[in-house]
């Protein structure tokens, strides 16, 4: 059983013997970088997150992405590990859409994969959580230049979170 300990100013979770506020950003990337994501497939990824989530005591803070990947904010329980919390929304997610049969994905994509093998997890412990969420929710926003970002090159608020807390 989790419980939410109201009113600490730390929304720390409580388990059986465990008090805990674990967040972790996870980028997820499509097989080759292609870009398969569209709006429809991007809700269908989000709502079979959610449910992949909901089933393993996670709770899904922020969802959003691009044409070729996704940024998930999780805040999950100590007793799973990252690697298998990924592992379990990689392989359902690309289960389910890969059964719609949709041609924007079976055009780019072939076989039965959709996810690279690969992934990148980032705690957040170093930036303000607002901040990571305002990254992860805006990521589809025109201003923002389509594409990789250059190597150490964070966005300015996600810098100055990262900044403040080293200051701190």
């Amino acid at each position: 059983m989790v419980t939410l300990m109201a009113g600490n100013g730390h929304d720390l979770r409580t388990g059986r013997h465990v008090v805990y506020r674990l967040h972790v950003h996870v980028v997820l990337v499509t097989k080759y970088r292609r870009g398969a994501i569209t709006d429809r497939v991007r809700e269908l990824l989000d709502r079979t997150t959610r449910e992949v989530c909901a089933r393993h005591g996670t709770t899904v803070s922020a969802f959003d992405g691009e044409d070729d990947h996704i940024h998930l904010l999780l805040d999950y329980p100590p007793k799973i590990s990252v690697t298998t919390l990924v592992l379990a929304i990689k392989t359902n997610t690309s289960r389910v859409v890969r059964e719609q049969e949709w041609p924007e994905v079976t055009r780019v994509l072939w076989g039965d994969h959709f996810w690279s093998p690969s992934y990148c997890a980032v705690s957040t412990g170093g930036a303000a959580l607002d901040v990571v969420r305002r990254y992860v929710e805006n990521q589809r926003l025109p201003a923002r230049k389509p594409g990789r970002p250059k190597r150490n090159a964070l966005t300015p608020a996600l810098t100055d979170g990262v900044r403040r807390a080293q200051n701190s």
